[in-house]
């Protein structure tokens, strides 16, 4: 079920007694769990009848045996499981037949967890919705596999409510409809910028979004490009990645203005050439791996120990398209020399930088 199926049934029919959130999105769950609160619990309620666990502090069979118990002070309950992968076998119970308790007090098996789940699932408390939230897990590479295992575990749960990462196209039209909503005039350049610099993320453009409709001029004026540079964080690296694509494609005039507008933005050129530098670097290896989608560059690097999100991987595996293997490597070269020659003695920053564009192109 989608977020937004989930908000429509909810409309129309009670709410399901157990469900189970699953995917790394955060703003359409915030969306989700307030719907939820609104058809589960009066405003006078929500204090009493809103319970919140941990399951990395909490056993499973613990939160079952609250939302068996009845509340003296609340009619309806709502309880919210977070951390809801704690509770699946870890190490070499993950792979092995689960065992049964020791009866030394270390608690239920996986085996018997599933089973409590189970029996609850099939008569759950009147009144009571149990909400099983799991948000660590991607349905992208590595992580699908550990994805699959969270489902697998909570197959006894009815709802299965799943929060996938928007795609920039999703996040441009979402971006535009509350650019509309708060009375905001962005231009269409300056709108894909900021769904860039966000990394497509929801609950990032909401938050700028809403700091934008702050900051806009009086009288309906239009958000421009600097607006955006003064307020939005990471832009630098969103230039940084345009200038990476007018590198690809030889184009001097572009390379120098982004290369501007990075200076202009108060850019410290020395950690500018060195992101460059490593976007280079981890395009030529991607070439090498011969990875075929900003999935399997993910999956690389995560396994190499190297910190990769969605949104970086992209970056990498489009650098890696458009640069040649052997233009990769001349320009690695080059910005090694740029580095050599901003640690020397120099009169300014901005002529090595150009010089390094002039070469590259």
């Amino acid at each position: 079920m989608t977020p937004e199926q989930f908000i429509r049934t909810l409309e129309l029919q009670p709410p399901r007694p157990v469900y189970l959130f699953l995917g790394p999105e955060i703003h359409r769950r915030r969306q989700c769990r307030e719907a939820l609160l609104r058809k589960v619990l009066p405003a006078e309620e929500r204090e009493s009848g809103m319970t919140r666990h941990d399951l990395d502090s909490t056993a499973l069979s613990e939160v079952l045996d609250d939302a068996r118990s009845m509340s003296l002070f609340a009619g309806n309950r709502l309880i919210w499981a977070g951390a809801a992968e704690a509770a699946l076998p870890r190490g070499k119970s993950a792979a092995a037949e689960p065992a049964a308790d020791d009866g030394a007090g270390s608690g239920w098996s996986a085996k018997g967890d599933a089973a409590l789940l189970a029996a609850y699932c099939g008569d759950p408390t009147p009144g009571v919705v149990l909400v099983f939230d799991c948000s660590r897990y991607d349905f992208d590479g590595e992580e699908k596999a550990r994805c699959e295992r969270v489902a697998k575990f909570y197959v006894a749960v009815p709802e299965i409510v799943e929060f996938h990462r928007t795609t920039s196209l999703e996040a441009r039209v979402f971006a535009q409809k509350r650019a509309s909503e708060l009375g905001l005039k962005i231009a269409s350049p300056q709108l894909d910028r900021l769904v860039e610099a966000t990394a497509a993320d929801l609950a990032r453009l909401v938050n700028e979004l809403d700091k934008l409709a702050l900051y806009s001029p009086p009288e309906g004026g239009e958000i421009t490009e600097q607006d955006i540079a003064a307020l939005v964080p990471n832009l630098s690296e969103t230039t940084i990645f345009a200038l990476v694509n007018a590198l690809a494609r030889r184009d001097r005039l572009e390379s120098l203005r982004l290369l501007d507008t990075l200076i202009r933005e108060g850019e410290y050129l020395p950690l500018a050439l060195t992101f460059l530098g490593s976007l280079l670097r981890m395009a030529l290896a991607a070439r090498e791996q011969q990875l075929r989608s900003a999935q399997d560059v993910q999956s690389y690097f995560q396994r190499q120990g190297i910190a990769m999100w969605r949104a970086r991987a992209e970056q990498v595996y489009n650098a890696s398209l458009k640069f040649p293997k052997e233009k990769l490597e001349t320009a690695i070269s080059l910005v090694f020399q740029a580095d050599r020659d901003l640690k020397g003695s120099r009169p300014d920053d901005r002529i090595v930088m150009e010089d390094f564009v002039l070469r590259l192109t």
